[in-house]
């Protein structure tokens, strides 16, 4: 072996580690759920940033809709001629039906926009399916709360609902990337690059 060969083997080698590490991020940035926010023992930080501002998006539709529900909500119920003042259910089926096509819109368009499948009606149905589950959890954790521990009061009924809220958010997070918007953005730039 001569020299000149011996220095392009360490230059190759530096090649394919550079190629596997470029291979591993974008495995990383696709799968944040896997809990793999590591490369070679490092701390991968492009992933984990990436895995923070969806966190952020998330959240932030999040709140637009918390805020769409309650607001449609008083609005019906004790806004300007009590339109639904005596059909409290009503008026909160209404306004977390809105809230959920609020939170759809915005997750598939913004927080998940990269991940998007070209069925949007089915993407909307499991959305749907898993906001139901979701509503369900904070009711069930009030209900445990209340029944099974014997604690009334406004104190834990705040917390048992908070803690629910937490648990359903969890919840729609994973059930979203899992089953919801499950497209690839090796797809989408494949898509975006033929068009």
């Amino acid at each position: 072996m001569t020299a000149a060969d011996e220095t392009l083997v360490p230059a190759a080698l530096d090649r394919a580690d550079a190629r596997t590490s470029v291979a591993d991020d974008a495995l990383l940035l696709e799968e944040p759920l896997s809990g793999r926010f590591t490369v070679g023992g490092r701390l991968n930080m492009a992933a984990l940033r990436a895995w923070l501002w969806e966190m952020a998006r998330f959240l932030a539709v999040g709140g637009l809709s918390f805020v769409v529900d309650l607001g449609l909500f008083n609005l019906l119920l004790y806004g300007p001629g009590h339109l639904l003042g005596h059909k409290p259910l009503t008026a909160k089926v209404l306004s977390v039906t809105l809230a959920t096509l609020v939170s759809w819109v915005g997750n598939r368009y913004w927080t998940f926009s990269e991940h998007k499948t070209n069925r949007g009606a089915r993407e909307l149905v499991v959305y749907g399916a898993i906001n139901v589950v979701g509503a369900l959890v904070p009711v069930g954790t009030l209900a445990f709360s209340r029944y099974t521990l014997a604690l009334a009061g406004p104190l834990a009924d705040n917390v048992s609902t908070v803690i629910g809220i937490a648990a359903a958010t969890v919840l729609r997070y994973v059930g979203y990337k899992k089953w919801v918007f499950t497209g690839s953005t090796a797809g989408a730039n494949a898509l975006a690059e033929t068009v």
